[in-house]
C-alpha cells in the first residue's frame, strides 16, 4: 500500500535581506527602533535589534585602536569621548546567530550577551525575532522537563551527558509510555544546542498543546567521541558514536524512562553534522529505528534504499529539509538533489517529505521550523510501508 506523502507546511513570512553590500551611516540609516535582544544577559540593553533584523552594539574599550564584530558587511565601529565603541550590521536572517567581538585583533565574547556553544567554543549569540516565533514561544501551556542525565559509556570509558525531554503529564499519568526520538546537534556544537538554541522543548510543549504532535520524549547528546580540530570533520570516525548512541545511550533510556522500546516507536533526527550521523546509523540499524530526519544534512537515495536491506519494510518515514539559501539550482553543498531523491521516495511508495525554510541559510531557524514540521509526522498511526 502507497503512503500518500503529507505536503509539508511551508512558513508564508518574508525574512529581512540584503544583497551583502556594505551599510553607509549616511546613505542607509537604519530604522530607529531599536530594542535590547532576547540573547542578552539580565538587565544589558547591548546589543539591540531593530525591525529591519539589524544588530547595534556598544562596546567600552577606551584603549583600543579598533573595534569591529564577526557579521560581514557591518558598518565600521565608532567611538565616542566616553570609550564606548558603537557600531551595526547588515539585515541579517530571522533567528539566532553565533558572533564574536573583535578588538584590536581579539576575538573575544559580547560582554552583554548569554553565551552559547557553538564554533567549539562558549560565545555570544543573538536573536533577530522571526514573524514566525510564536511556534518555540513560551506560553501558557503544560511545559514538559528538560532533564540532564548522565550515563557511563563502556566503549570510551567516559561518563557522558544527556538531555532528556519529557513531556507534559509524564510525571502524573506513571503507565503510560512514550515514543523516543534521538535528535542530533551540529558540527561545533554539543548537547545543549536543541535544547538552548533550538528550543526543541517549548516547540513540542506548543504542538503538544495544540494537539497537532503525539507526546514523546527527545534525547539530545554530544555527538562525537573524538576531538578534533575545527574544519578537520574528515577526521571524524562515525563508527565510536554509533556504539554509544546504539549499544549503550538507547539501553540506558529505554531502562530509566518509561520507553515504548521498540522499532516503530524509535526515531532519529539531526541537523548538519547530526543529518549526516542520522542517516549513517540509521541505514546501519533499521532494526533500531523506524522514521528518519535529515535537517540540512543530506538525503536518501533510491540506491540507498536499494542497497540497504529492509528499508521499505522497515522504514516508516524519511524527512529532508534545507533552508531555501542551501538550495543552488536544486542541489546543496552536501551534493546531490534532496527534492529529487525525495520524490523519488514517494513514487517509490515510501512516505516521504522534504521540507524548504524560506529566507534562511544553514542556522536555527532552518532547524527550528524543519523540527516544527517532523514532530507532527513522527509515531502517528499508519500502514508501514511495502514494496
Amino acid at each position: 500500500m502507497k503512503i500518500s506523502r503529507r505536503a509539508c507546511i511551508v512558513l508564508l513570512l518574508v525574512a529581512a535581506t540584503t544583497s551583502g553590500s556594505c551599510v553607509s551611516a549616511q546613505t542607509d540609516l537604519p530604522v530607529d527602533d531599536w530594542e535590547p535582544a532576547s540573547t542578552n544577559q539580565p538587565g544589558k540593553e547591548f546589543p539591540k535589534v531593530n525591525s529591519e533584523g539589524r544588530v547595534m552594539f556598544r562596546i567600552r574599550a577606551p584603549q583600543a585602536q579598533s573595534v569591529t564584530c564577526s557579521f560581514r558587511d557591518s558598518e565600521e565601529f565608532k567611538q565616542d569621548e566616553e570609550g564606548f565603541w558603537t557600531g551595526y550590521t547588515r539585515p541579517l536572517d530571522e533567528g539566532f546567530h553565533y558572533y564574536t567581538i573583535n578588538i584590536d585583533g581579539a576575538e573575544v565574547p559580547d560582554p552583554g550577551s548569554k553565551y552559547f556553544f557553538g564554533a567549539m567554543r562558549w560565545g555570544s549569540g543573538v536573536e533577530v525575532p522571526a514573524h514566525d516565533r510564536d511556534f518555540y514561544a513560551v506560553k501558557q501551556t503544560p511545559h514538559g522537563q528538560l532533564r540532564e542525565v548522565l550515563f557511563y559509556s563502556e566503549s570510551t570509558e567516559t561518563t557522558r551527558r544527556a538531555f532528556v525531554y519529557t513531556p507534559p503529564g509524564y510525571e502524573q499519568d506513571t503507565d503510560k509510555r512514550y515514543p523516543v526520538l534521538y535528535l542530533q546537534h551540529g558540527w561545533g556544537e554539543n548537547e545543549y544546542g536543541w535544547g538552548e538554541q533550538g528550543h526543541a522543548n517549548l516547540i513540542m510543549d506548543n504542538l503538544i498543546a495544540e494537539g497537532e504532535a503525539r507526546p514523546f520524549i527527545i534525547v539530545m547528546t554530544y555527538g562525537m567521541t573524538n576531538e578534533v580540530r575545527f574544519g578537520g570533520l574528515r577526521s571524524f570516525s562515525i563508527e565510536p558514536f554509533e556504539t554509544v548512541l546504539v549499544g549503550e545511550l538507547v539501553p540506558f533510556i529505554d531502562a530509566n524512562f518509561r520507553t515504548l522500546a521498540d522499532q516503530p516507536n524509535r526515531a532519529m533526527a539531526g541537523l548538519s553534522m547530526g543529518g549526516m550521523e542520522t542517516r549513517l546509523i540509521t541505514l546501519r540499524n533499521l532494526d533500531t529505528f523506524s522514521h528518519i530526519g535529515l535537517f540540512s544534512g543530506g538525503s536518501i537515495s533510491m540506491d540507498d534504499v536499494e542497497n540497504t536491506e529492509g528499508f521499505k519494510e522497515k522504514v516508516r518515514l524519511v524527512f529532508v529539509s534545507y533552508g531555501s539559501r542551501e538550495i543552488d539550482g536544486g542541489r546543496t553543498r552536501r551534493g546531490g538533489d534532496p527534492r529529487a531523491d525525495s520524490e523519488a521516495l514517494e513514487q517509490a511508495g515510501l512516505n516521504s517529505v522534504f521540507c524548504v525554510s524560506p529566507d534562511t541559510a544553514h542556522e536555527w531557524q532552518s532547524w527550528r521550523r524543519s523540527l516544527r514540521e517532523l514532530a507532527p509526522l513522527l509515531f502517528v498511526d499508519r500502514t508501514t510501508p511495502t514494496n
